[in-house]
């Protein structure tokens, strides 16, 4: 390698002053750690805020245009749906209900649960089962519970188990589990629409969706343009969780928090390692203006010193996204409602500013030791 003896010497500087070293390591190692613990809370969020969208699994949902998330639906007209099922390019299209209700437990408590109401004829968007048979779901009262984080707050029911709703009797004929979570911290339970529809109360409209399966995926534009002709919105399931992703993070103080945060976190980091590794320059300048003197040229101490804020800075990433993982793991044993998760997302944010701090970081150490004359240095 050409540089390869230059970048030992570089090496052997750096890690032979354990102080310096390890403030750089700690340095970079807690803001990683911070921006990585901010960016996967919000990616945990979001996962779950779409969480309706992600279990139903319906290739297109039609809606109000003021709808921002899937929990906070408006009533669709009966008329709709009608009109949906005869557009061209429509294979299939079938109502879903979601809203939320009161239910009184055995034990005499009350627990907030959300309702999901599927299509008596087909029940499509159906969660998976645990115990039971889906089709006990068209028994009188019949209900299935969702075990996920917060099936606890329903007191650990079991199959036959009874609660009141509305003044209705409910019966638990099916445990079923999905695939995300939800944000709310409330129970889900599914039902048929027609029984979602008569025991909680509503305004003349019910359809809270419509889900629309196109016969082709080319076929979703013109869907999309004749429902905007109705004066109401079909989106894709990609394209209605990043509506509900805008939401959170431009419409709520979850993003701007966050977003702050993480920059604090950049801050932090960019002090502590730009601060020390321009200290380990000063303190090495004679080493510094020797190797100048015995021949070495700028060119090749500027790729020492990038070389030294990099390797520093790549180690510094690698123990604090090691960290956030671990703590993400101990919290999710701990906690089934902690909603952190890790992406590649934020593991390339992480890596982007750990980079700019290295950067950073080594442009100050170049330009001090780009102006020390060898000369300097012997006659000190």
């Amino acid at each position: 390698m050409k540089y390869g003896g230059i970048l030992r010497i570089g090496f052997k500087l750096l890690v032979n002053d354990r102080a310096k070293f390890s403030a750089l390591l700690i340095g970079i190692t807690f803001a990683v750690f911070l921006m990585m613990q901010m960016t996967a809370m919000f990616a945990g969020i979001l996962n779950r805020a779409y969480s309706t969208v992600t279990n139903v699994g319906a290739a297109m949902w039609i809606m109000d245009p003021a709808v921002n998330t899937a929990s906070s639906a408006i009533p669709l007209p009966d008329y709709l749906l009608d009109a949906v099922r005869s557009m061209d390019g429509v294979s299939y299209a079938v109502p879903l209900f979601i809203g939320g209700a009161q239910v009184r437990l055995a034990s005499g408590t009350y627990q907030s649960v959300s309702v999901v109401g599927l299509d008596d004829a087909s029940l499509f968007g159906r969660p998976e089962m645990e115990q039971g048979n889906i089709q006990d779901i068209y028994a009188d009262d019949a209900f299935i519970v969702v075990n996920d984080a917060e099936f606890s707050k329903l007191e650990n029911p079991k199959l036959g188990t009874t609660f009141e709703l509305n003044d209705h009797r409910g019966t638990i004929v099916g445990i079923a589990r999905v695939a995300a979570n939800g944000l709310n911290g409330v129970p889900t339970v599914y039902t048929t629409y027609s029984r979602a529809i008569e025991y909680i109360p509503s305004t003349r409209f019910t359809i809270s969706y419509i889900l629309v399966q196109p016969k082709s995926d080319a076929d979703a534009t013109g869907i999309q343009q004749q429902v905007a002709k109705l004066g109401y919105v079909a989106f894709t399931k990609a394209e209605f969780n990043t509506r509900i992703t805008d939401f959170y993070t431009y419409k709520t103080g979850i993003g701007t928090n966050i977003l702050l945060m993480t920059v604090i976190s950049f801050l932090v980091g960019l002090s502590i390692s730009g601060q020390t590794f321009y200290t380990f320059i000063l303190e090495n300048l004679e080493k510094f203006g020797a190797l100048k003197a015995i021949g070495a040229k700028g060119r090749e101490l500027v790729y020492m010193i990038l070389f030294m804020a990099t390797f520093t800075a790549l180690t510094g990433y690698g123990l604090g996204v090691g960290l956030v993982t671990l703590m993400i793991l101990i919290a999710k044993s701990r906690l089934p409602n902690y909603a952190a998760m890790i992406t590649f997302w934020n593991l390339g944010l992480a890596f982007g500013m750990v980079i700019l701090i290295a950067g950073i970081s080594s442009y100050i150490g170049i330009r001090k030791v780009l102006k020390i004359e060898p000369f300097d240095i012997f006659r000190g």
